[in-house]
């Protein structure tokens, strides 16, 4: 990384592990969706949010498997919204920069709903303290930079993934009715898509761990992509799996760890609470990081170490989100079906449009390339998917879709 790189970016030479990119991805899934998932397929089913999740699941990672092709064919450590305005201009910059914030703002305002909520319950104190406890233990970490939320991902995911099959261990040995499984409306996979797109968002940390695997393993970019991918695809079907088979349709809430601890008894009832929350904290960290990575690219800021600039750009991530939650202008799962489908429809198509730019204009031979994945009949049906998700978000929106849908 070329020092002229590092200070107009204002990104520091830091480094991750294999582990530690996975635990990244993971963390950044792992969050506001997973907690929605059972709410938003009530309508649907498990089998329904199945088939949603499949789709979801695999076109996302192809998408993001695109944007490490990208990100390896660039010398620079840029972010989304650079790598969009080097090989798409100022417009593609502008896009994929809209999809990051809205993506990320949607999934903290989320967070600062539910925290808020949790917290109360847990241990009395008001909303209002409860979120802002949780924003400070987030913005810490974040301030701190990669390598600190490189290694806060890696150890608080193994406690998360501890204490959530503990959970679905004890829900099965407790009884899960089949019947509430067979369920299924495939007339509501549509709506469901959206909220399984906004669970698999991660293309905005493909760079970083670009930037942090580059110097010294850059050919596992690609695992780390696929195995953070298919952890966040096992937990965001085996939550659900279990949520819904104990409590069926009617039983689940906005956010499922309220009605699934509590009809698993008091400990229980800790523990989702405790997994909730260090879920949404890991996706916070991942999440704000990448933003501000954006926020620095996008407008070229000096450097990460500018006290001034740093404040500014977490500014920018916290007090929007705070702010619509404290005053209630969006609610939990209806805030994250929106991210997805505008955010997703962003994140993964204009990745489509920076390979095929990347692949003429790169400044340097990639450790790795897609390969099949990307031939044009996958990076075809990776659009339509995407695209038709984007037009019912316009259309949910604006009160036009079916009676059920919205």
């Amino acid at each position: 990384m070329s020092k002229q790189a590092t200070g107009r970016l204002g990104l520091k030479p830091e480094t991750i592990t294999f582990w530690q990119g996975v635990a990244i991805i993971f963390g950044a899934n792992i969050g506001a969706g997973i907690l929605s998932l059972p709410y938003g397929a009530r309508n649907g089913g498990f089998l329904a949010l199945l088939v949603a999740l499949t789709i979801a699941g695999v076109l996302t990672t192809i998408s993001m498997l695109y944007v490490a092709e990208v990100s390896l064919r660039t010398k620079e450590p840029l972010q989304l919204a650079g790598l969009a305005r080097k090989y798409l201009g100022n417009v593609g910059s502008w896009l994929i920069f809209a999809g990051v914030v809205i993506n990320g703002l949607g999934a903290i305002t989320g967070y600062a709903n539910a925290s808020g909520d949790i917290l109360a319950d847990l241990i009395g104190i008001p909303e209002l303290a409860g979120r802002v406890l949780f924003f400070v233990a987030g913005l810490v970490v974040i301030w701190l930079g990669l390598k600190a939320t490189g290694r806060s991902e890696q150890a608080i995911t193994i406690s998360m993934l501890a204490i959530i099959l503990i959970l679905i261990g004890w829900t099965f040995v407790g009884g899960v009715h089949v019947e509430n499984l067979l369920f299924v409306n495939p007339y509501f996979v549509v709506p469901i898509m959206n909220l399984a797109v906004f669970a698999f968002i991660a293309q905005y940390t493909v760079p970083e761990l670009a930037r942090g695997l580059a110097a010294h393993s850059p050919r596992k970019l690609p695992g780390a992509v696929v195995g953070g991918m298919c952890a966040t695809g096992f937990l965001l079907v085996l939550v659900p799996l279990a949520a819904l088979g104990m409590l069926g349709a009617d039983g689940v809430t906005e956010v499922i760890t309220i009605a699934w601890g509590t009809g698993l008894g008091p400990v229980a009832y800790y523990l989702a609470n405790a997994f909730a929350l260090l879920a949404m904290l890991t996706s916070f960290w991942a999440i704000g990081l990448t933003l501000m990575s954006n926020v620095f690219d996008r407008f070229n800021w000096p450097a990460h170490n500018a006290p001034g600039y740093r404040l500014a750009a977490m500014a920018l991530i916290a007090v929007p989100p705070f702010m619509i939650a404290t005053f209630k202008l969006a609610g939990f799962v209806s805030a994250l079906g929106y991210a997805g489908g505008f955010a997703g429809a962003i994140m993964s198509i204009v990745p489509v449009l920076m390979l095929r730019k990347a692949r003429q204009y790169g400044d340097q031979d990639p450790a790795w390339q897609a390969g099949k994945i990307s031939h044009p009949i996958v990076q075809g049906v990776l659009i339509t998917v995407f695209g038709l998700g984007f037009l019912y978000s316009l259309l949910s929106a604006t009160g036009l879709v079916p009676e059920g849908w919205s």
